[in-house]
């Protein structure tokens, strides 16, 4: 199957629930309206029990229970509501995906958007885009699953979904990758471009003359999760760290590690979402 007939299969890329596509719009205002959002978010069940299970997390550690939505909007801060409708409107849309457990994913990819932000801030990159790109940014892999199942069985007995060598063993297998399959997906759930531009180039984010900075953001932040998934030690992480990459960013080695070990995952923030 080529890239253009994968990302043209419904079966494969699924489309956004309405009331998450209205959400994500306002969050995207320069001044979104905070009544808007509240009644949006009441008429989802689904993402209003996530919304105030994050808010009554060991994270924001309150005295007193949060009840209501607008009481979790003025705690939370719409940055991570709008973090948290992403990883819902993705996290419903695809649900088992054969080949793939999906509390690995989300825990992956949650930890490779808290690494984003962090990049993203030493650089002076847009925080939350950075984070929404790095939730989103293995999304591909899930489309492929669906639309490639029996392809992408076969090569996950060779490299695992979140292998460090998946990208290259994908491109060898199809021509393309994940992140190809992700940029398609984001675009067709129309993401702001710069989330989608970072997706289309974090394999290569400096290549052919191409500069993306937030793609380079990604393409660090996806190397240190995938390298704690394969349990790299200190020098399995210096002997593969993408310095061509960092350099480009004015990013070395102890910066890309001095939030090592970051705030890792835990189970509770990966039961938010599944």
């Amino acid at each position: 199957m080529t890239l253009e007939e994968l990302l043209a299969s419904n079966e494969a890329l699924p489309s956004i629930p309405k009331v998450i596509a209205l959400l994500l719009n306002e969050l995207d205002h320069t001044e979104p309206d905070l009544r808007k959002i509240s009644q949006l978010i009441n008429t989802d069940p689904v993402l209003t029990t996530r919304l105030l299970r994050l808010a009554n997390s060991a994270q924001f550690q309150l005295a007193s229970k949060i009840s209501s939505v607008p009481e979790a909007l003025a705690l939370m801060g719409l940055d991570q509501v709008q973090s948290l409708a992403t990883a819902a409107a993705v996290a419903g849309a695809f649900k088992a995906i054969p080949g793939i457990d999906m509390n690995q994913f989300w825990r992956y990819s949650l930890n490779v958007a808290k690494l984003a932000r962090t990049l993203s801030g030493m650089v002076r990159e847009n925080k939350p885009a950075a984070f929404t790109a790095g939730l989103i940014h293995a999304t591909g892999e899930l489309v492929m699953h669906l639309g490639l199942p029996k392809e992408l069985a076969a090569l996950g007995r060779q490299v695992p979904p979140f292998g460090l060598k998946r990208a290259a063993a994908e491109r060898k297998l199809l021509g393309y990758c994940y992140a190809d399959v992700g940029a398609g997906f984001a675009r067709n759930w129309q993401f702001p471009q710069p989330v989608v531009d970072a997706l289309a180039h974090q394999y290569a984010p400096f290549d052919n003359g191409v500069y993306e900075p937030m793609a380079g953001i990604l393409h660090l932040a996806a190397w240190r999760a995938r390298a704690k998934e394969a349990n790299y030690n200190e020098q399995d992480l210096t002997d593969n760290f993408p310095d061509v990459v960092a350099l480009a960013l004015g990013i070395d080695i102890d910066m890309a590690l001095q939030q090592d070990p970051i705030d890792w995952t835990s189970r509770a923030e990966v039961a938010v979402l599944v």
